[in-house]
């Protein structure tokens, strides 16, 4: 049986949303709101879902690589870069993390809207839940993309990485400063239940 979809829009961009992709919501909408792109740089959109991210930085970029370890986000985006008229400018992918990378490949820019909830159980066939559950501390993902993503970014490169404070925003600009990055806060936002999401920001300066 064929997924269900909807559609959803973020400033001037119309969006394709299946039933088994993450809906974009504050922390998606709060990501493209300090998406800095320069002309001509190129990007790696981990986790891309629907693609909205890549979608919004395929506007500048010289080219966009947009990867996701779901099957539906990854025909989703591909089609979303079709309805904004970016398909050439977007490589969409399917992978964990870092693993359809080229060891030399190297980026401008890095985003990752990363799973950063704590849950104790993930059905194993829930894509939906993969989206947003981050292990039983919320870092599990998180701390695998901090170890590896520094070693695909250019020197004067930028990560962005999209977490909650109930997963410790803290632990992870230590985390990135072990790993010789500058990093700090770009933009938060305050959530009910006690919850702030925050763009830790890293870069690399030599």
């Amino acid at each position: 049986m064929p997924s269900q979809t909807k559609m959803t829009s973020f400033a001037d961009y119309k969006l394709l949303i299946s039933e088994h992709v993450y809906d974009p919501a504050e922390d998606s909408f709060l990501m493209a709101e300090n998406l800095t792109v320069k002309r001509g740089d190129y990007v790696l959109d981990m986790g891309t879902g629907c693609g909205i991210l890549a979608v919004v930085a395929a506007e500048k970029a010289s080219k966009v690589v947009a990867v996701d370890i779901n099957p539906y986000a990854v025909r989703c985006a591909k089609e979303n870069a079709k309805a904004n008229h970016v398909a050439g400018k977007i490589s969409v992918v399917q992978g964990d993390l870092f693993a359809p990378m080229k060891s030399a490949e190297e980026f401008d820019l890095i985003l990752f809207n990363a799973p950063y909830l704590p849950s104790k159980h993930v059905q194993d066939d829930s894509w939906l839940e993969r989206a947003w559950a981050g292990g039983e501390r919320g870092r599990e993902v998180i701390d695998r993309f901090v170890c590896e993503s520094p070693k695909f970014l250019k020197k004067g490169g930028c990560i962005l990485l999209m977490q909650s404070t109930l997963s410790d925003v803290g632990e992870t600009l230590c985390k990135f400063r072990e790993e010789s990055l500058e990093a700090d806060i770009l933009a938060a936002r305050a959530l009910p239940f006690f919850e702030t999401i925050a763009i830790v920001r890293a870069k690399r300066l030599s």
